[in-house]
């Protein structure tokens, strides 16, 4: 019979000791049909013939070690296998005597090719003992100095032996790397892929040179161990970049999408590894902690790639997010189906401080011209859907309203919201921004409202100026209450807006009542031609929306207005004017208090509290029209006490108007002086001291 030429090999004498005198004992696996049982007892055979090499290698007999080993080994192995078959029982293995199995024969080397063959049918360990064996035979034939003369020779095998130990090198990276691509796990393949690191460990002890002196490719430590964890390494790094990425021109949530599937996929890998890989290696190994650093180092390094590249202001936020709130969270590395071998305690930052420190600087770049174009977005729809449309404004609660305060504060909570979700600085840097961008925002609006309002003429002016006066308002409260914003510059934006909006608003109310002040006392004027509500009608489609408008500015500015018409209506009537009969004169005197009558009801339905300015235009009308001048002295004297501010010139100009002559009005006045310099003038209840007085004064 003949042996298995892959599963026997012969193991070299030591040169000291004679053929008669040695013992070699051979624990033989012929009887086996088990080719994993063959593969031990040849390993243990390997380990004695390694210790007998060794043995070999410290001879001082250097004559002895010049014969040829390998054939006297051979000869040494069948003279063995004979003595052993002599007194061996004739069962193999518990199984009846097979005499073509049990019969010894002699063994036969393998060649490099054979032993190749053997690698690549990933029968690792059968392969490993037979290099080994060419390895230990071509230290020993070196200490026997046999290539003195053809060191050629000793080269190549050498190279041999080094080619054959990196091929099993290339099937350990191919075996780790296919445990997480291959759908089925081949358990054998791994535990005897354990096995092969630690006899390799075993047979090179790790020291720093190499066995041979005459080459630094035998007997060195082959390190199989640290290249499982660079395959792991390698594994994990293919894995991640596996994970499907569209372009952004096939999908515009790609970068989503990707990581998505990065982390389905590769949490499926470690619940693979948790579940079935980790039984096959020995708890030294601690498997799972290796491939989650792994998976965590490749990770990073996707990542801080990904960073590097053109990425929008949603793509930015997608990224920090994933780091910072998917990646250790019970969608990915703290699945219950993970715990407890998955653990993240130690593991590394998954980017740089620099790196998150960029990316989150970015991010806040990115948001600068988001948070610009939001604001414009809002801007057009005003004008676009309001504006130009004229659409009314709403009302809420008796105050005109418009969305725009609460967009911006919608924006703005959205986006703090967001990166607080990151971290608190970068929440901080948002609402910094925010601010930033609508201390620019709102001159922008003032502006383009202010365009439009002076292009045309349009009902909806007032309203919603008044509306957005209010919601500005709101802006700031909803500012300091909800984001404790510090809104002293933003206030005084707002107050600058507000007083050019008062501005735009007074000076369209002048422009439709001037023409109709300046009537007063013209003849047409006396006899009637318009209605005395006229003025008020007018003064009311701007007025009227004052009540709408959030206290105290609504109230302050229909003060203003009411005062204005009252100002300039006295202004109308003190000009000089042609001299009027007494007829004339009562007409005059009727038709100013019945309009004074009007005016004062417009404004009280209205709602102003400048009860003050009521009797301002009735005191005049009655000094016009009165017959009796006792009358009119203590008309006189009722209206310097009611309006403190009144001076001289207006005094004798409205006694002018009622055609006294200048003795007579300077009499009045001389007696009325005292009273007036008695009273007291109320703060901001100026009136008279507003009126311009004519220069010339007719006289009657």
């Amino acid at each position: 019979m003949e042996l298995d030429t892959r599963s026997v090999t012969s193991e070299p004498a030591s040169p000291m000791n004679s053929p008669g005198e040695e013992k070699m004992e051979v624990a033989s696996e012929l009887s086996s049909s088990d080719l994993q049982s063959r593969d031990s007892g040849f390993f243990e055979r390997g380990i004695k013939t390694m210790l007998s090499i060794r043995k070999s290698k410290r001879s001082p007999n250097k004559e002895k070690g010049k014969e040829d080993t390998g054939t006297w080994n051979a000869k040494k192995l069948l003279r063995t296998l004979r003595s052993y078959e002599e007194n061996k029982p004739t069962i193999c293995n518990g199984v009846e005597k097979i005499g073509e199995i049990c019969e010894p024969v002699e063994a036969k080397p393998l060649s490099v090719m054979e032993i190749n063959e053997l690698i690549q049918k990933r029968q690792l360990l059968e392969a490993f003992a037979s290099i080994r064996l060419m390895e230990d035979e071509t230290i020993s034939e070196w200490d026997a100095e046999k290539y003195n003369d053809n060191p050629q020779e000793f080269v190549r095998k050498c190279k041999d032996v080094d080619l054959l130990y990196n091929s099993i090198t290339n099937a350990i990276q191919s075996i780790v790397e296919g445990t997480l691509e291959d759908p089925t796990l081949e358990h054998t393949l791994l535990t005897s892929m354990v096995t092969l690191i630690a006899r390799e460990e075993a047979a090179h002890p790790n020291t720093d040179s190499a066995a041979c002196p005459g080459s630094d490719l035998l007997g060195r430590p082959r390190k199989w161990r640290e290249q499982w964890r660079e395959a792991i390494n390698e594994s994990a790094r293919k894995r991640v970049l596996k994970a499907p990425m569209a372009s952004r021109e096939e999908a515009t949530s790609w970068l989503d999408l990707h990581l998505h599937f990065l982390q389905e996929h590769l949490r499926e890998d470690l619940l693979k590894i948790k579940l079935s890989v980790k039984k096959c290696y020995p708890e030294e190994y601690l498997v799972c902690d290796t491939y989650v650093e792994a998976f965590h180092n490749a990770i990073a390094s996707h990542l801080q790639e990904l960073s590097q590249g053109p990425l929008d202001f949603h793509e930015l936020y997608t990224l920090l997010d994933w780091v910072a709130n998917t990646y250790h969270s019970e969608l990915f590395l703290g699945h219950p189906d993970l715990k407890p071998e998955v653990k993240t305690e130690n593991l590394s930052l998954l980017l740089t401080p620099a790196d998150w420190d960029k990316l989150k600087n970015n991010y806040i770049a990115s948001a600068k011209g988001k948070i610009k174009s939001y604001f414009g977005n809002i801007l057009r729809l005003e004008v676009t859907e309001k504006w130009e449309k004229e659409a009314h404004s709403e009302e809420k609660e008796n105050l005109y309203h418009a969305s725009l305060a609460f967009d911006i504060q919608t924006i703005i909570g959205q986006h703090m919201k967001l990166s607080g979700a990151i971290s608190r600085g970068l929440e901080t840097k948002m609402l910094e921004l925010c601010v930033a961008e609508l201390l620019e925002f709102i001159p922008r609006f003032e502006q383009e409202f202010t365009a439009w309002s002076t292009a045309q003429d349009s009902p909806i002016f007032v309203p919603y100026l008044v509306a957005y006066i209010n919601s500005f308002q709101d802006l700031v409260s909803g500012l300091e209450t909800a984001f404790k914003v510090n809104t002293e510059e933003l206030q005084k934006i707002l107050a600058a807006l507000t007083r050019n909006f008062t501005n735009i608003f007074l000076t369209k109310l002048r422009t439709k009542a001037q023409p109709l002040l300046k009537k007063i006392l013209t003849k047409n004027w006396i006899l009637a031609m318009e209605g005395p509500d006229t003025l008020a009608s007018a003064v009311s489609q701007f007025s009227e929306h004052l009540q709408h408008m959030r206290e105290p500015l609504g109230q302050e500015l229909l003060q203003e207005v009411h005062k204005y018409v009252v100002k300039e209506y006295i202004t109308q009537v003190i000009k000089p004017r042609w001299k009027m009969n007494r007829e004339t004169r009562q007409q005059v005197s009727r038709k100013m208090s019945l309009e004074a009558a009007i005016i004062r009801d417009t404004f009280i339905d209205q709602g102003s509290g400048a009860n003050w300015l009521f009797p301002a235009i009735d005191h005049i009308a009655n000094i016009i029209g009165e017959k009796k001048k006792d009358k009119i002295k203590a008309y006189v004297k009722e209206l310097c006490q009611d309006y403190p501010d009144i001076r001289k010139e207006h005094i004798l100009a409205i006694l002018a108007l009622r055609g006294l002559g200048r003795a007579r009005r300077a009499a009045i006045f001389r007696q009325v002086h005292h009273a007036q310099e008695s009273s007291e003038r109320g703060e901001g209840s100026t009136l008279f001291a507003e009126i311009d007085v004519p220069v010339i004064i007719s006289c009657f």
